[in-house]
């Protein structure tokens, strides 16, 4: 793998692991504690939707940024042929 193609490997990786950080933000810091008062006017399931923001639909989305992240990771890595990389160092090490 070329320099270039590190970068733009890099390039990509910081760019995924930026967008599911503003995701994580939008939902712990906005949904979650600044529009807790106007989501609590919705109901869900028979409890104010603000409530249930901070109490479970943030570990839920939380959970989904895991399972994206390892998902499109994997994309990416099999992109740039970086898991051929990962085998090819790993049988090197056993030699």
């Amino acid at each position: 793998m070329n320099e270039e193609q590190r970068q733009a490997y890099w390039r990509a990786n910081t760019a995924l692991i930026r967008n599911l950080l503003i995701v994580w933000a939008l939902v712990s810091i906005v949904f979650s504690i600044l529009l807790v008062q106007p989501l609590n006017a919705i109901q869900f399931f028979g409890v104010p939707l603000g409530f249930w923001m901070a109490q479970q639909g943030s570990i839920y989305v939380f959970v989904i940024l895991i399972f994206t992240y390892a998902i499109q990771m994997d994309k990416l890595d099999k992109k740039y042929n970086m898991d051929k990389l990962d085998k090819k160092s790993n049988t090197d090490r056993r030699d």
